[in-house]
């Protein structure tokens, strides 16, 4: 028997085409991504504008996956972080993040595991089990929005979304559509480690929000810290960022985890605003967070702040992200191998 079909899976473009295999009206696509993300139904039966000839071949030939967290950390500060176990048994993490402005962030993933190897990233050390398909990543949104509304997304949980680029931008095209899950790109913020080649593909093929994990300022600290930069050094990524396409106004976000004794001097301050040359850029200065077991150290907060005052001196936007659930296990991985090692099942 055929497997059927996520409708999770589909693009709005996609479901016009498996429509059409059955025969079916193009409008019929707007109808069903109303019904499943507007309205939360997972049941054709349900779907009352739809002809029962319709909903009984969709019965047949598709489904529609519906997520609920295997397990929930809630942090005294409002943070949410959810574990999702997958239907081959692996699991990824989501966290929903509270803002001071009252707004809410969803960090979602892209891969179980992660290829990349950042030396400070708990992910990395799980490696690279496989990518998330495109329902996968959307189920992430769609189980957090029934805790309340989301205002921003930010693909920034474990795996390197640009290393799944294909089912990352279909993700993205059922987040945009309107008659989907209707986020504005401007919401939307994706983050790289530095993928070059990709980085270009992505600003050909959709919009959205660019986030550069950088942590380092030369070569020699950044091969260390981050084992891509062997394939795309500085000088590449940074040139890829100057030819990355912007909106008026829009700005490329360069994440900076210091890390204590490593890249968090004045030095490096003086050469991050050199590198930053040419390209519209923020900075979000990230405090290095400690886990068990971890070879790195947390900034001193007087480094920070020099480290932030001397950016802001030359006129680089920098802002000192403040640290989020730091009571449960909030760093990325940090929930998924404390409850995978002990076996944890509800």
């Amino acid at each position: 028997m055929e497997e059927k079909i996520d409708i999770r899976d589909l693009t709005p473009e996609g479901l016009v085409d498996f429509l059409a295999g059955l025969g079916k009206e193009k409008f019929r696509a707007g109808q069903i991504l109303r019904w499943v993300y507007k309205r939360g139904v997972t049941d054709f039966a349900s779907m009352t504008d739809l002809a029962g000839t319709l909903r009984d071949d969709l019965s047949q030939r598709a489904f529609v996956s519906d997520w609920s967290p295997e397990h929930v950390e809630t942090s005294s500060d409002g943070t949410r972080k959810y574990l999702f176990r997958l239907k081959d048994g692996e699991s990824i993490e989501t966290v929903r993040i509270p803002m001071e402005s009252g707004r809410t962030t969803l960090c979602i993933s892209a891969q179980v595991g992660c290829a990349m190897q950042c030396d400070f990233c708990l992910t990395g050390q799980f490696g690279l089990t496989r990518n998330l398909s495109t329902a996968e990543i959307v189920n992430q949104v769609c189980a957090a929005l029934k805790d309340g509304p989301i205002n921003n997304i930010v693909l920034m949980g474990m795996g390197e979304p640009l290393h799944n680029l294909d089912h990352v931008v279909d993700a993205l095209q059922i987040l945009y559509a309107e008659a989907g899950l209707n986020f504005s790109s401007r919401k939307v913020t994706l983050s790289t480690c530095g993928l070059v080649p990709e980085m270009l593909e992505l600003g050909r093929r959709i919009k959205v929000n660019l986030a550069v994990s950088l942590n380092a300022t030369t070569d020699v600290v950044r091969d260390r810290l981050m084992p891509v930069n062997r394939r795309y050094p500085l000088a590449q990524l940074m040139a890829a960022c100057r030819d990355f396409p912007l909106r008026p106004q829009q700005r490329i976000t360069f994440e900076y985890i210091l890390i204590r004794d490593v890249n968090d001097s004045l030095d490096d301050a003086k050469r991050l605003v050199r590198l930053l040359h040419g390209v519209r850029a923020k900075v979000n200065l990230i405090p290095y967070n400690e886990h068990s077991g971890s070879r790195f150290a947390a900034p001193l907060a007087a480094t920070v702040e020099a480290f932030q005052k001397y950016l802001l001196s030359r006129d680089i936007v920098a802002i000192r992200r403040a640290s989020k659930g730091q009571d449960i296990s909030a760093a990325c991985g940090q929930l998924k191998g404390r409850l995978d090692k002990s076996g944890f099942t509800d």
